[in-house]
């Protein structure tokens, strides 16, 4: 795991300011990511715990967004670059290098935890280590929202992707995944790209018991 990561980082610190420019807009053309996060916001509101963490925040403009979705939101990232220019872009938010397997956060403290497409470069056999941390710090009813490529096919098929390899997941797998790590998927939307990627977004919400 160590290797990978250490490779997805690099990958991203070389990207930074692109990366930042295209997703500037918040998902504004993104409907179904949008509605979707402001569904999880609004159900960790209801919590009553409002701490939140954008898990793999990349620039930070999706920590901001559940700022301004009334959330006490704070994002961690493997990339150096990726957390220096949140801090530039979002001073008044917590921005800090983590990784993924060691999140610097007490257990069951979180409200909510984000990933969104954070995932995609995990190779299959090491994703439980990063759900298990995430459900580490969630309390008691606290909720997961993770976004990421789907495939029809029977198994995650690992592609190019433009910055590291990557990989798609059957929708059911992952949510059984999520299954076994102690949370209840309740919630899933899976629709076609919006790019040329060819393929489908999907996002599964699901709850700590």
């Amino acid at each position: 795991m160590m290797e990978h990561q250490d490779e997805a980082g690099a990958a991203y610190d070389g990207v930074v300011e692109l990366y930042a420019s295209l997703f500037a807009d918040r998902l504004e053309t993104q409907p179904f990511s949008r509605n979707m996060i402001g569904t999880f916001a609004e159900l960790v509101r209801a919590t009553g715990n409002l701490r939140a963490v954008d898990v793999g925040c990349g620039p930070g403009h999706l920590t901001a967004m559940l700022h301004e979705l009334g959330l006490e939101a704070a994002g961690f990232d493997l990339s150096p670059g990726m957390v220096d220019h949140a801090r530039r872009a979002n001073p008044a938010l917590r921005f800090d290098e983590a990784r993924m397997e060691s999140l610097p956060i007490d257990d069951d403290t979180v409200g909510g935890v984000l990933a969104h497409y954070s995932m995609i470069h995990t190779p299959p056999g090491e994703l439980p280590a990063l759900l298990a941390e995430q459900v580490r710090v969630l309390a008691p009813g606290g909720l997961l929202l993770v976004s990421f490529f789907a495939t029809d096919g029977p198994e995650p098929v690992r592609f190019d992707h433009k910055v590291t390899p990557a990989y798609s997941w059957p929708v059911d797998q992952f949510a059984e995944l999520l299954t076994g790590a102690g949370l209840v998927p309740f919630a899933r939307l899976v629709h076609d790209p919006a790019s040329e990627r060819g393929f489908l977004d999907a996002h599964l919400l699901a709850r700590l018991p």
